[in-house]
């Protein structure tokens, strides 16, 4: 992130590669972990691939049944898919993200997927 903040594209792109190196070292290892899928998918610059590493993410939080990761992604994913004019996909990932969000604590974040999902409607 300091990376980015600076506007350091070269170190940016080395701790990018890095991190993807790890996420695909991990991927089906005891080490897989959905988070690390987001922070790539968070990172990644072209918004069509980028969808792409949340959906990668997600199905990893559906498979261990985390529904603060489920929400978070689907949240973020559906930011995307908006920039992206498609509506309808952020409207299906906003409603699976607010089904997961039942199950979970954090209130601002279920504020922000009803918020989202109501300006598209």
């Amino acid at each position: 992130m300091a990376a980015s903040d600076r506007n350091n594209q070269k170190e940016f792109d080395r701790y990018f590669a890095e991190l993807k190196a790890i996420c695909v070292e991990n991927e089906n290892s005891p080490k897989d972990h959905p988070e690390q899928w987001e922070t790539l998918a968070d990172f990644t610059e072209d918004l069509a691939e980028a969808v792409i590493g949340y959906q990668k993410a997600l199905s990893k939080a559906e498979a261990i049944n985390s529904k603060d990761h489920m929400s978070s992604i689907g949240y973020s994913m559906a930011r995307l898919q908006v920039e992206l004019d498609d509506n309808n996909g952020a409207v299906k990932s906003l409603e699976a993200a607010k089904i997961s969000a039942n199950k979970i604590q954090d209130n601002e974040l279920k504020t922000e997927i009803q918020q989202l999902l109501d300006s598209l409607r």
